[in-house]
């Protein structure tokens, strides 16, 4: 078993993650079976309850686990490395297990302490993930010298000792800045960020330097001397302007899988990217563009609706496609009248002042709260009147739901229970099982299920199968006792859960594309498997082009 541990240094946001996952698909085309595992800092047991504003979006599992974002880079590109809770790590779940112990008594009265008692429960998650693999990447959340990080940092040096320096590699992110008034890059950030990781015990083998510009031999060789690497370690970690998904070919460019099998004593295996290559120059020379609305509550964040965008653009691949994003903050919509509506969408950057022209379809992801509703309700009439396809997810079908409750059938007080409890109409609501079980400490419905689909309907042209398994992250439902009046008036529910009966998609057949589901297809896309929805809505709003 080969052990990776990926750190970061200066300061944050210089893709870990990414670089982490590319390290990972590099391998695996190589032949490696790798699995990929992120410890984060925070003390809160899982990102569950964070604004998406501060943390982004809450990435979830087959077997709900509601993770960091990162996990969605380590699926997006990988294979074979599906992830569940044990690839998710927080100080939180890390603190509160010693102390359950302990209470428990599982310690036998001995003093509980950082060391050994925190790090070798760290030790102990690191050595699970990695179980049935050739190679297990760690991405160690934060920056070098952050006070939250030291356990986790404390952990991988006793890593090391315990596997063994031939089992073990230590890759280090850092950032090489350019000022402009000198017209020179800087490698003291670089060199001040590995003397903090050589002080707690730890010397990079890798320094994988994130710059705009490109490094000179000159400098290659002075971060080597400095900070204790062979020149060749040094690995230059570009700033990408076109897309992420040529990292993983840029590395392989600059040799950086040769060099992680020589320091970890593996026979060389060449690493195929031909098919990752060819959806990569597939999306640099598209021969068609498709832009798509995105009205949604937290777009200020890009974030926070990361997987939504990533699925896009992999459905604008596998359609030849550049995708382009508008974002609406959904507030903006609310307020005035719905007449006023095309006005307010016509004043968007980059819609040339004429939306109905320029933009082919619309996409309401997900949410939870009221702030913004109003408006997503005006962006799902304005799709369906005009022909404009329309796709929700999760929120987005609430919305839907609701749209055509009031519009359609006349209700004009529908709505969800999440935003008015007391409504005569309630579309959407809180289910009495559910009640049940958030009276007992529960939260949501989370992780994968499975549904059936109906034939003849937009998703079964999709997905091209009666039966789907797809994740959910949401706590409401689509009420049953309204289905009949929704089907009377034209509305499809073309996929329900079979186990409970519930409602996880819904569509209208004469449009060119108007649908909802429950689920969050955008979680398991990937640029060689894109999601089915996505890829067929893309083509529908290509199909249907505006011009």
């Amino acid at each position: 078993m080969k052990y990776i541990f990926v750190t970061g240094g200066v300061c944050s946001s210089l893709g870990k993650g990414v670089a982490a996952a590319s390290i990972a698909c590099l391998l695996e085309n190589a032949g490696y079976s790798v699995s990929m595992q992120k410890m984060d800092p925070y003390l809160n047991i899982d990102p569950g309850t964070m604004s998406p504003f501060q943390h982004g979006e809450v990435f979830v599992t087959d077997d709900g686990a509601e993770t960091d974002l990162d996990l969605g880079n380590y699926e997006r590109f990988t294979r074979n490395s599906n992830c569940s809770r044990i690839n998710s790590v927080t100080t939180g779940q890390i603190y509160d297990t010693v102390i359950k112990r302990e209470r428990q008594g599982g310690y036998l009265g001995k003093t509980v302490q950082i060391i050994p008692h925190i790090t070798d429960e760290i030790k102990s998650r690191i050595k699970s993930a990695g179980k049935g693999n050739d190679i297990l990447i760690v991405e160690i959340g934060g920056t070098v010298g952050d006070i939250e990080s030291v356990p986790f940092l404390e952990a991988i040096r006793q890593f090391r000792r315990d596997a063994g320096k031939e089992n073990t590699l230590f890759i280090h992110l850092t950032l090489i800045p350019y000022l402009g008034a000198a017209q020179e890059a800087k490698s003291k950030p670089t060199q001040h960020s590995v003397k903090e990781l050589q002080s707690i015990g730890i010397s990079p083998d890798i320094l994988m330097c994130r710059t705009n510009k490109q490094l000179t031999e000159e400098m290659r060789e002075k971060l080597a001397l400095f900070c204790n690497v062979e020149p060749e370690a040094v690995i230059a970690a570009m700033d990408i302007n076109t897309t992420i998904y040529e990292i993983p070919v840029i590395y392989k460019q600059q040799g950086l899988a040769r060099i992680i099998e020589k320091k970890l004593n593996l026979k060389y295996r060449k690493s195929d990217l031909s098919k990752w290559a060819k959806k990569v120059e597939t999306y640099l020379n598209p021969k068609k563009e498709c832009t798509i609305l995105v009205a949604g509550k937290y777009v200020a964040l890009n974030d926070a609706y990361k997987s939504i965008y990533e699925a896009l653009i992999h459905a604008g691949i596998d359609n030849s496609s550049r995708v382009k994003i508008i974002k609406l903050n959904s507030e903006k919509l609310e307020g005035i009248s719905f007449s006023k509506v095309e006005s307010r969408l016509n004043k968007l950057e980059g819609t040339g002042g004429d939306f109905m022209k320029n933009v082919n379809g619309i996409l309401v992801p997900g949410g939870f709260g009221e702030r913004g509703f109003e408006g997503m309700l005006s962006i799902a009439r304005f799709a369906r009147e005009k022909k404009i396809p329309y796709f929700g997810i999760c929120l987005g079908l609430h919305v839907l739901s609701v749209e055509f409750a009031r519009n359609v059938l006349g209700h004009k007080e529908a709505t969800t229970t999440e935003i008015d409890p007391m409504t005569p109409y309630p579309v959407i609501s809180l289910l009495e099982e559910q009640e049940k079980v958030l009276a007992k400490g529960g939260t949501m419905r989370l992780g994968a299920y499975t549904g059936s689909v109906k034939k003849g309907s937009c998703l079964y042209r999709a997905y091209r199968n009666t039966t789907i398994s797809e994740r959910h992250r949401h706590r409401y439902e689509f009420e049953n006792k309204y289905r009949s009046e929704f089907e009377q008036a034209g509305m499809v529910f073309s996929v329900i859960n079979r186990d409970n009966d519930l409602v996880e998609a819904m569509e209208l057949l004469d449009h060119p594309w108007y649908a909802a589901v429950q689920f969050h297809p955008e979680f398991k896309s990937k640029p060689l498997a894109p999601a089915p929805l996505f890829t067929a809505f893309i083509r529908a709003c290509l199909d249907s082009d505006c011009e």
